[in-house]
């Protein structure tokens, strides 16, 4: 294989192009745009014809040449690579490290689409600006706000996302559940299941059932605390939001409350799972069934301890798992016998 270290110039671009409508081939810009067409990512790609032998130049993406099919002559060096520099293997990957703006998610009301005008007084250059541009950036974000919700569906919907992030963040609720519970709110908006109800025991509603799907739950009572309704209303509306939409709620497994249980505690590993040991010998014996899913997990936190000799009072895991201790006496029982049966 023969190379040259500088760029050789081929033939004239009137000669060539004459040639091709001699032949009946098409122009380079339209390769080039049936190329973008189609979509491919290949890394290499037709451009020029070799100055030796007329065949056509291929070019390597990778090193940065440009060869000839035939005779192997690299005509073209030091291409530059106009490619990202990372890579992707799935739509959602090569979304997120685009930079061409913020990936849409479905937490935002206009799914993060529009712009935002940042609340600091400050210009490119980090000086902070005059009374006049403040007051003016001021009535801009005013319009600006106004502009980005201005049907009653999108203030709807802005509200009560709102309300789902303030409440999951207070509950330490992970992004996957709040972006499952945004979805079913949007999917009740749709159905025009939210007209007539509560926007926030809705939202409170769509938490609690993208916890559940997310298979991170969070009780009741914990919703409770951070819901600006109260306990039967959104309960309430949970099981609206259920049977209209037809969610598929499997029963609540107690095991997935175990880790969340024991941290709080700062209880071992070893502790924890004992514990789940003894919770999947009492559903082998059918005792969860029936029971309080939150209490069945402090009573089996309870009794790995003891097992594991780990000090832990019955009032300490009660206040964590928010039930009362006769509850821990009455289940923990039940999941030893259990577990003696189970061997």
């Amino acid at each position: 294989m023969t190379s040259t270290n500088k760029r050789v110039r081929g033939r004239p671009a009137q000669s060539i192009d004459r040639e091709r409508e001699n032949e009946g081939e098409r122009a380079p810009e339209d390769e080039r745009a049936s190329e973008e067409a189609s979509g491919t990512d290949e890394t290499t790609r037709d451009r020029h014809e070799c100055p030796e032998c007329g065949a056509a130049g291929v070019t390597d993406e990778k090193r940065g040449e440009t060869v000839c099919r035939e005779c192997g002559v690299v005509f073209e060096e030091d291409v530059v690579d106009r490619g990202p520099e990372w890579r992707s293997f799935d739509a959602r990957d090569r979304a997120e490290k685009s930079r061409v703006g913020s990936p849409t998610t479905e937490m935002l009301h206009d799914k993060g689409l529009s712009s935002v005008i940042d609340w600091q007084d400050r210009d490119a250059n980090g000086q902070a600006l005059t009374a006049k541009k403040r007051e003016q950036m001021s009535r801009l974000r005013t319009w600006d706000e106004r502009f980005r919700s201005q049907s009653a569906q999108d203030r709807n919907l802005k509200q009560a996302l709102g309300e789902i992030d303030r409440m999951a963040s207070a509950l330490g609720v992970p992004t996957d559940a709040r972006k499952t519970a945004s979805v079913i709110y949007r999917r009740a908006l749709e159905e025009e299941l939210v007209p007539g109800r509560s926007i926030e025991a809705m939202a409170t509603a769509s938490l609690y059932a993208g916890a559940r799907q997310a298979d991170v739950p969070r009780t009741l009572d914990e919703l409770e605390t951070v819901s600006r309704v109260d306990r039967t209303e959104f309960a309430r509306a949970y099981r609206y939001i259920a049977r209209e939409l037809e969610l598929a709620m499997e029963p609540t497994d107690p095991t997935q409350y175990v880790p969340r249980l024991v941290s709080d505690l700062d209880l071992p590993t070893e502790t924890k799972q004992r514990a789940e040991e003894l919770l999947e010998a009492g559903k082998r014996e059918a005792v969860h069934s029936g029971k309080n899913p939150v209490g069945l997990a402090a009573a089996a936190i309870y009794a790995a301890a003891r097992l594991t000799n780990v000090e832990v009072t019955q009032h300490e895991v009660a206040d964590v798992a928010d039930v009362s201790a006769v509850t821990i006496r009455d289940r923990y029982t039940e999941l030893l016998d259990a577990a003696d049966r189970s061997v």
